[in-house]
């Protein structure tokens, strides 16, 4: 079962991570679980956002292009993430093979906010959308 970052299960009528104003059951849970892939690569940005957020690791690897994927994954259990931003997609829908999908996720560790800019691409592999890598924005001012 996915748990959530402070050890307990996100409820099925828990708002999802991702912010999209659905409830976790009915968004990024099904995806987390393996009933339902995503549809887009939008989508499937969204329930690796609630994967990191809820500490699920196996979804994260699965999500992943063989090709780029680490062959573990070890979070920070002290970083939360907060909020999640989608700043702009390209390709990525249904009838697309490729995509991109720009976003800001804003998180605190250590004390401290901080937040992730990248632009994340995204392949089909066997008819699913998968993570292969991103370009991470240098925000600083």
């Amino acid at each position: 079962m996915t748990r959530a970052a402070n050890g307990s299960p996100p409820l099925d009528t828990d708002p999802c991570p991702c912010r999209s104003g659905d409830g976790f059951g009915a968004c990024c849970g099904p995806r987390l679980s393996g009933d339902t892939p995503a549809p887009t690569a939008e989508t499937l940005m969204r329930s690796r956002y609630t994967a990191f957020a809820v500490g699920d690791t196996g979804y994260l690897l699965r999500s992943w292009h063989p090709r780029t994927r680490p062959r573990t994954l070890d979070l920070d259990p002290e970083q939360r993430w907060l909020l999640l931003e989608v700043l702009r997609t390209e390709r990525g829908g249904p009838f697309d093979d490729s995509g991109v999908v720009e976003f800001r996720a804003h998180f605190r560790a250590a004390g401290t906010r901080g937040s992730l800019h990248e632009s994340s691409r995204f392949t089909r592999v066997g008819g699913r959308w998968v993570y292969v890598d991103g370009d991470i924005a240098d925000d600083r001012r």
